[in-house]
């Protein structure tokens, strides 16, 4: 699977998405600028979907989308088979993300998380590894509620 990290942005992340592709190209970590390429008003969903769909199909193994929020991104990008995109505002929620729930997108707001911040967290993110062990079970849970729901099921769960 390529290690290329895919960054996408709306107009709300195209600032943030500038430092956050400096940091990875001054670091040699291999990145893909998926555009925007300005402050003019976009539709995130359309960024979403190339990073997310890249992750989903197995192209790439992890990406990062920008918005104001990262909310946006997050909920667009979590509709995608095998995407658990996190939304993260601190350098200790990236770090549980990776190691608990192997997030393979990295969420951030361009207008609430300020540079020095956000690269801070995507440090903590991009060093931290899967722990597996006991979250094993939480995320096999996801993949068999995702194989129902995704395909207009229902999810036959048994009530932990």
């Amino acid at each position: 699977m390529d290690q290329t990290i895919w960054v996408a942005g709306d107009h709300g992340g195209y600032i943030l998405k500038k430092e956050i592709l400096l940091y990875l190209k001054n670091n040699s970590i291999p990145c893909l600028d998926c555009g925007t390429d300005s402050e003019e008003i976009v539709r995130y969903p359309y960024y979403a979907d190339k990073v997310a769909s890249a992750v989903s199909e197995g192209r790439i193994e992890r990406g990062i989308l920008l918005c104001s929020t990262g909310v946006g991104m997050s909920i667009m990008a979590n509709r995608y088979p095998r995407v658990r995109a996190s939304l993260c505002t601190s350098p200790t929620v990236a770090h549980l993300t990776r190691a608990h729930n192997n997030s393979n997108i990295l969420c951030l707001g361009g207008r609430i998380t300020g540079g020095m911040e956000a690269l801070a967290i995507l440090k903590e993110w991009l060093s931290t590894g899967y722990e597996g062990g006991r979250h094993d079970i939480s995320l096999g849970l996801l993949e068999e509620a995702e194989r129902s729901l995704c395909t207009g099921g229902k999810w036959n769960h048994r009530n932990g």
